[in-house]
């Protein structure tokens, strides 16, 4: 078989393995829907072998997909790296960013490596807050770019996703059967007051505060190793563990906003161009369906 992949198929082909489905692949391409399909038809007959299994809920990769994800990565990011180089469009200058931990891995990640690749010459701080913290500071100028969780008072911000904060226990562990009920919590929160706290308390739910973190990996730690339930975004739910529904006598504990800030002084495309690549970082991701629905 004479082979050739074509890097702007390759580059499709990702963007339907990353996001499981061929409507939110062509936002990320730019194309139409059928494009896409068109698209990914052509790669399958170049290399003989179907890519994906269509479903309800989406695509999954077959095992010839599977096989191919990995170099597809690495010819289209030698392919960006190679244009970048070449490019005297290349941005250059400095974005601040601010976002919470939460979605460090799940999406900075994603943006950063989509975006250096690009723009190796763009010098990138990011910043992992609390989303109070975040705002103020790209309303000061102190950051470009911020990512919040706004679950009241709604912000003239661009909304990117909604991703509750439900509650989460280990499988392995069965915390949310004791009593009292044993809980991990933020160190010092008016949220877990208002929201957490509150949505035990009209469930009539007896607890015990067992562990405190300043932080969203520390929430987590108490869930997996068995010390206690945590509030959790249901994007961020561990390996291992599962959301609390309604049929365990829990539900959603706020209708958290994920929105992005960009600081209106914060002039430039390299700022721009950032702004872009978290919202197709965004765009990707899918949560996971909670088991009540």
């Amino acid at each position: 078989m004479n082979l050739h992949l074509d890097g702007d198929l390759l580059r499709t082909f990702l963007a339907v393995a990353d996001s499981g489905n061929f409507t939110h692949a062509a936002v990320r391409v730019g194309r139409t829907q059928s494009a896409v399909s068109m698209q990914i038809k052509r790669l399958e007959e170049s290399v003989d072998a179907v890519l994906f299994e269509r479903g309800a809920r989406g695509v999954t990769l077959t095992d010839k997909g599977s096989q191919l994800l990995g170099n597809a990565r690495r010819i289209v990011a030698l392919f960006e790296e190679t244009a970048a180089l070449l490019d005297p469009r290349a941005l250059d200058g400095r974005v601040r960013i601010g976002i919470p931990e939460e979605y460090g891995q799940s999406v900075i990640s994603a943006a950063l490596n989509a975006f250096s690749r690009k723009h190796p010459n763009v010098e990138i701080t990011v910043r992992f807050g609390c989303s109070a913290d975040n705002l103020s500071r790209v309303q000061s100028g102190d950051l470009d770019i911020a990512v919040i969780f706004e679950w009241q008072d709604f912000s003239e911000g661009e909304m990117l996703m909604l991703d509750p904060t439900v509650w989460v226990t280990s499988e392995q562990h069965f915390q949310h059967e004791r009593k009292p009920l044993p809980i991990a919590l933020y160190g010092s929160s008016g949220w877990c007051r208002d929201f957490a706290l509150k949505s035990l308390e009209t469930r009539a739910i007896d607890f015990r505060v067992a562990y405190a973190s300043d932080t969203n990996g520390g929430l987590k730690l108490a869930v997996t190793s068995g010390l206690a339930i945590a509030p959790i975004s249901r994007s961020n739910i561990p390996p291992g563990c599962r959301e609390l529904t309604a049929a365990d006598g829990f539900g959603d504990i706020d209708t958290s906003h994920v929105v992005l800030h960009v600081n209106a002084k914060a002039k430039g495309p390299a700022v721009a161009g950032m702004a872009e690549a978290i919202r197709e970082a965004f765009s990707a991701m899918r949560p996971p369906v909670s088991a009540a629905a």
